[in-house]
């Protein structure tokens, strides 16, 4: 049976000052349209993977431009609802040297905020589908949210559909506390997680201030103990000057932890980076990598993520494969 991905999220419109103003001084704004599942579901069609994006947007103009942005890259979105007014916005501001990143959301009250458990028949979703993708983000957006997200995994895992959730812990939309309360009922239908040390300390209180081991690695293994995961994926960027940064991910399964290569990197726009991650590896499972092709393919995806203007990571997997794998993947192609 051919895979069929379905990721489950909320697109928003993105505006951002352009030439890097700031908010107080800007005049007009770049617009673009984003969100952490639908990030993930144009990555994996761009890797000619179907895939299919389950959202809840306004019946007006705006929200059909979010639905055309998605689906001028091949994503499927026929299951998506319409109704209700607003489509979320956030407004985002890029690190430039020392300012770092400066998101401000506008999403309260948005269609998926507002969505109701009976907008959503997961069963006819999940028809034919192999794969469920979603973020920690999706729950946090509202009560709601949280129900139908868990309504959503319990459907899926009857399906026998392998679960995949990036933590991506946000505490501009909730509080640890809530978090942990949330995710917690969420997470023993997850398969493979994908967490940073943010995400382990923000939602699970996970410290490893007092471990000798790597804390990817650590933050890994203490999550297997409460959860019955597969496999944890976790990428990060360490600064290494002002203008550069180094890339690198891990990936822990069956009790041993995988290390991809460093990238060096200038970036042109941070935001979606972990989402192509989160494809990468996704795309490395359903092609039968070893852990250790997974890892490097799917840090190559959030390295070139971080070239590309915008929420969706525009590169094929011809081309990820090349900057993965091979010596001269960033030479003029010819």
């Amino acid at each position: 049976m051919k895979d069929k991905i379905i990721t489950f999220g909320e697109i928003m419109l993105r505006l951002s000052p352009e030439n890097n103003e700031r908010f107080t001084q800007c005049h007009t704004f770049e617009a673009v349209y984003g969100g952490g599942e639908a990030n993930t579901a144009v990555s994996l069609a761009n890797f000619g993977v179907d895939c299919s994006y389950v959202t809840k947007l306004p019946a007006h103009t705006i929200g059909q431009s979010a639905v055309n942005s998605l689906r001028q890259y091949g994503v499927d979105i026929s299951h998506i609802v319409r109704g209700d007014e607003q489509i979320g916005i956030y407004f985002l501001e890029k690190k430039t040297s020392q300012r770092p990143t400066n998101v401000i959301y506008n999403r309260n009250g948005s269609a998926i905020a507002l969505a109701k458990e009976t907008d959503f028949d997961w069963d006819e979703i999940f028809k034919d589908a192999t794969w469920f993708h979603f973020s920690g983000i999706t729950p946090a957006i509202s009560d709601n949210m949280a129900k139908i997200t868990l309504n959503a995994c319990k459907a899926a895992k009857a399906h026998n559909l392998t679960i995949s959730c990036d933590l991506n812990y946000r505490s501009k939309l909730w509080s640890s506390e809530k978090a942990n309360k949330v995710m917690s009922e969420i997470c023993p239908y997850v398969d493979i997680c994908i967490a940073n040390e943010d995400d382990a300390v923000g939602i699970f209180s996970i410290d490893t201030s007092g471990t000798t081991e790597e804390k990817n690695a650590y933050i890994a293994s203490e999550l297997m103990k409460r959860f019955p995961f597969k496999m944890v994926a976790s990428v990060w960027r360490t600064e290494t000057s002002i203008t550069t940064f180094k890339l690198q991910s891990m990936i822990y399964t069956e009790g041993k932890a995988y290390y991809s290569k460093e990238y060096f990197m200038h970036i042109l726009d941070y935001i979606g980076a972990g989402d192509a991650y989160c494809a990468g590896i996704i795309y490395s499972i359903l092609n039968h990598f070893d852990p250790q092709k997974s890892v490097e393919f799917a840090n190559a995806a959030s390295c070139l993520k971080h070239t590309v203007s915008g929420d969706y990571n525009l590169v094929s997997a011809d081309e990820v494969m090349k900057l993965a794998f091979s010596e001269s993947g960033n030479e003029v192609q010819r």
